[in-house]
C-alpha cells in the first residue's frame, strides 16, 4: 500500500504562479498512491478558479472515498474565520483532505486551536523579524479497510510557530488514543524529523527532505506510525510542477 502526503499550495505553481486543475490532477495521479493526505487545499476559492481541489485529486487518483475538512472559512489572507464544519455549500474555504482508494469505515475530525498571541519570528526572505499570527488547524482521521486489514490514517497541517506545533502534535496524538491500530499519522507538521518523533511518540518511516521544493533542505512533511505497520521500501520526495513542497511517498506493509 502506497501512502503519500503533499502540501499542494492550493494547486499553485512556483514557475508561473497559476493554479491549473489539470496540472494538479496529473501530479496527484503520477504519485500512484493508495492513500493521500493533502494540505493547503482550496474549495470554492477565486484564486483556484472556484474549483473543489479535493474532488479533482480524488478523481485523478481513483479514490473511492475522500473528505475535505475546512480549517478556515473565507479567504486566507483576507476576510476569514475559523471553520466549524457547519459552513454552507458553495462557501469559500481552505483546509486539508484525505483520499483513499480503499473503503473508509469511519471518519473523525480533530480541531486544533491556534496560538492566540502574535509571535515574533525571523523571515528568511526579508532577513528581518516580523510578528506572526497563527491560524486554526485541523486533522482528519479515517479507519480504512485496506489490503492487510483496517488501519487508522490521520492527515494534518500544523502551525508554523515553533513549540506551538509540538503542543498541537501532542494534543492530536492524545485525541487518537483508543483508535484502531495500526495508526498512520501524516502531513505537513512544520517541524523536522526528530521533534516530530519526540512530540508524537510515533515512529518516523519516511526520511527525505521536502522543503523548499526546488532544493529541499528540510523535512517538514512526515509519515509516522504505531502498531503493526512498517515501511516496505525507501521513501521518496517527489518534485511536482506545483507547490513549494515536494510530495512524500512511502510504501507500507504489515510489521
Amino acid at each position: 500500500m502506497r501512502i503519500a502526503t503533499f502540501n499542494i499550495l492550493h494547486g499553485r505553481s512556483l514557475e508561473d504562479g497559476r493554479v491549473d486543475v489539470d496540472r494538479l490532477a496529473a501530479a496527484v495521479k503520477s504519485l500512484d498512491a493508495d492513500i493521500v493526505g493533502l494540505q493547503e487545499v482550496d474549495r470554492d476559492q477565486p484564486r483556484s478558479l472556484g474549483a473543489d481541489l479535493t474532488a479533482v485529486a480524488a478523481e485523478a487518483m481513483g479514490a473511492v472515498d475522500s473528505q475535505f475538512v475546512a480549517a478556515l472559512s473565507g479567504t486566507p489572507g483576507g476576510t476569514w474565520m475559523a471553520a466549524t464544519g457547519d459552513e454552507q455549500p458553495g462557501s469559500a474555504s481552505y483546509g486539508i483532505a484525505l483520499l483513499s482508494r480503499y473503503p473508509v469505515v469511519s471518519w473523525r475530525v480533530v480541531r486544533l486551536a491556534p496560538l492566540r498571541a502574535s509571535v515574533p519570528l525571523w523571515s528568511e526572505q526579508t532577513r528581518r523579524p516580523f510578528l506572526a499570527r497563527d491560524e486554526p488547524r485541523v486533522a482528519v482521521a479515517a479507519v480504512v479497510d485496506g489490503p492487510f486489514g483496517q488501519v487508522t490514517v490521520c492527515n494534518t497541517h500544523l502551525s508554523f510557530i515553533p513549540r506551538w506545533n509540538g503542543h498541537q502534535l501532542r494534543t492530536l496524538v492524545r485525541s487518537l488514543e483508543g483508535t484502531r491500530e495500526p495508526l498512520v499519522l501524516m502531513g505537513d507538521l512544520n517541524m523536522q524529523r526528530r521533534p516530530a518523533a519526540r512530540h508524537s511518540g510515533l515512529q518516523p518511516i519516511a526520511a527525505a527532505a521536502t522543503f523548499p521544493a526546488p532544493r529541499p533542505m528540510r523535512q517538514l512533511d512526515h509519515v509516522l506510525v504505531r502498531g503493526g505497520i512498517r515501511a516496505a521500501g525507501p521513501a521518496e520526495a517527489v518534485r511536482l510542477p506545483l507547490s513549494d513542497h515536494r510530495a512524500l511517498v512511502v510504501p507500507v506493509e504489515p510489521a
